[in-house]
């Protein structure tokens, strides 16, 4: 008698499509892991330990205060603090090429940015009058930072600092950005073997590290560090929305591992944890020149700096930028002089039209 086979049984589909789901999910969540625990390593190296920061020498002199704490509710402003590593000073640390200010409302999730031309004359506590970008060769990042509050009214409670190489690592690690150059830039600097010679043309690009550097260190034209300030402030909002992309979201362990030995901050990681997730979803609110043009006059003090007209006035336009929300639908423009402003009056300026 014939034994009967048993008929195969015939796996359940939907079996299949438990398992998959599973697996995708292990993955995920595995890869989610990886990405935190590099993440948060890569974070935390960002602040350097005693005796490998170029700030050391500053850390026992008492005049200096001591930045005010965030508490994560009030409004937190980062000074970007960009040095050209070729100008160092004997004790290490070169004047800040471009200082940027990052002003962030948590609550209302708009961010400002603003510049402040290096050249501008302003009191350093403990050092008389000075131009602004010396305050971190007197008396390291602590000094700027109180220096940038004094003149701005806003309490600077962090800075990030970084020098040519990390902003070239930075646009290179997001993948370049597409941006509009608004004129020929053409500059040839024979230090380092040319290696910093600006040739840029005019029109809509992709610029990787290289050249999105010679973008905002150009500044050879009619209006000099006003409107390259100003191209500065353009650039960055352009590299924020870009660091938004959920391309560079799933590969920010990468980018923040490969910018890592160019920077210095006294972020640490909880906090820019906390200003990480605030910038998931921030809109950019508005940027501006401090002071503006009408409170900065040309003087002679030991060669060419910007003299202000009027410091309380200055604090007064702070807050009136602070106010201000490009954001809004509908809403217009406000350029440094408050009023109206896009890449076409940038370009007329720079070409002294």
């Amino acid at each position: 008698m014939e034994s009967r086979r048993k008929p195969k049984q015939k796996r359940k589909p939907w079996k299949w499509v438990l398992y998959s789901g599973i697996s995708v999910l292990v993955l995920v969540i595995g890869f989610a892991v990886y990405q935190g625990i590099g993440i948060y390593n890569a974070l935390d190296n960002y602040q350097k330990p005693e005796g490998e920061s170029r700030f050391d020498q500053f850390d026992d002199q008492e005049e200096v205060k001591e930045p005010p704490k965030w508490e994560g509710k009030e409004r937190v402003n980062i000074a970007l603090l960009g040095g050209d590593g070729r100008a160092e000073n004997e004790n290490g640390v070169a004047r800040s090429d471009s200082i940027l200010i990052a002003s962030i409302d948590p609550v209302t999730k708009k961010a400002h940015l603003f510049s402040i031309l290096r050249d501008t004359y302003v009191p350093v506590p403990g050092h008389g009058k000075q131009r602004i970008n010396t305050a971190i060769v007197l008396g390291g990042p602590n000094l700027a930072m109180e220096t940038i509050s004094n003149v701005t009214g806003l309490e600077i409670q962090y800075y990030v600092y970084a020098e040519f190489e990390g902003f070239k690592a930075l646009i290179d690690a997001i993948g370049g950005v597409d941006f509009e150059v608004e004129k020929d830039m053409t500059w040839v600097d024979n230090a380092d073997g040319n290696r910093y010679d600006i040739h840029l043309k005019k029109g809509m690009q992709h610029l990787d590290g290289d050249k999105a550097l010679q973008y905002v260190r150009f500044r050879h034209d009619a209006m000099s560090d006003f409107t390259r300030t100003e191209r500065q402030r353009n650039f960055m909002k352009a590299v924020a929305e870009k660091m938004q992309s959920t391309w560079n979201l799933v590969r920010m362990k990468n980018i923040l591992e490969s910018v890592q030995p160019y920077i210095e901050t006294n972020l640490d990681v909880q906090d820019m944890l906390k200003l990480g997730q605030l910038g998931l979803g921030l809109d950019m609110a508005g940027s501006a020149q401090i002071p503006p043009n009408e409170l900065l006059m040309d003087a002679n003090i030991g060669g060419a700096v910007l003299a202000i007209r009027d410091e309380q006035k200055v604090l007064e336009y702070v807050q009136e930028m602070l106010a201000v929300d490009e954001s809004a639908p509908d809403a217009p423009a406000v350029g440094e002089d408050g009023a109206g402003t896009g890449s076409g009056d940038a370009e007329q300026a720079s070409s002294g039209g």
